[in-house]
């Protein structure tokens, strides 16, 4: 494994324990959410106070769902890692730049092939 693997690899962990602490956060606001809404019997959508429960709870579990596909990103990535993959254009071929990796650690697309469909 070369300096640039174990530098990525260190990356890759640390934004998957990062992501995972945040998967348990929204985890815990939308047992809070359901918690509430089992508590209340009168209509949250019409309550002129704040944001009703519903529209928090498609908030909430919409960044969950979103930090669950960058842990999965997070894993793929990984296991490119462990193929020898990682850091190479899954379109063209070609290395990744650097600067995208440190920017996007997950990117399986270099520059140029990211803006191409």
């Amino acid at each position: 494994m070369t300096a640039a693997d174990a530098d990525g690899r260190q990356v890759l962990e640390q934004l998957r324990v990062r992501l995972t602490a945040e998967l348990e956060a929204h985890h815990r606001a939308l047992l809070e959410i359901r918690r509430l809404r089992a508590d209340r019997s009168d209509d949250d959508e019409h309550d002129p106070e704040g944001s009703p429960l519903s529209g928090e709870w498609f908030r909430i579990d919409g960044m969950h769902r979103a930090a669950q596909q960058r842990v999965r990103d997070v894993d793929e990535a990984l296991a490119a890692l462990d193929a020898g993959r990682y850091g190479i254009c899954e379109r063209c071929g070609c290395a990744i730049a650097a600067g995208r990796l440190a920017a996007l650690p997950t990117a399986t697309r270099c520059v140029s092939c990211a803006g191409r469909r």
